[in-house]
């Protein structure tokens, strides 16, 4: 493993890349001692899946099948209702 001083890393940027391609991690020191490590970006193979609406709704039928559950709103308006009611 190749070690680069941080001074060099940014003054002799292109010679730290083209080390970066031979060592494929290069160590950074200040004063002597490693501060960091600097690894070569590989492209990763599978690009991610996009979402799919229609495939989550499949999903949340199967997990939670027909049950209909209290909208979020009004338990947060009976919840600060009851907040603003302490406070005064």
């Amino acid at each position: 493993m190749k070690t680069i001083t941080i001074r060099d890393l940014r003054q002799r940027w292109p010679a730290a890349e083209r080390a970066l391609q031979d060592e494929h991690e290069l160590v950074i020191t200040r004063d002597g001692k490693p501060v960091a490590k600097l690894v070569r970006v590989t492209e990763s193979p599978q690009k991610r899946k996009r979402w799919n609406a229609k495939a989550h709704m499949r999903w949340l039928k199967k997990t939670w099948g027909n049950k209909v559950f209290e909208s979020v709103d009004a338990a947060l308006a009976r919840d600060r209702a009851d907040r603003w009611e302490q406070q005064r």
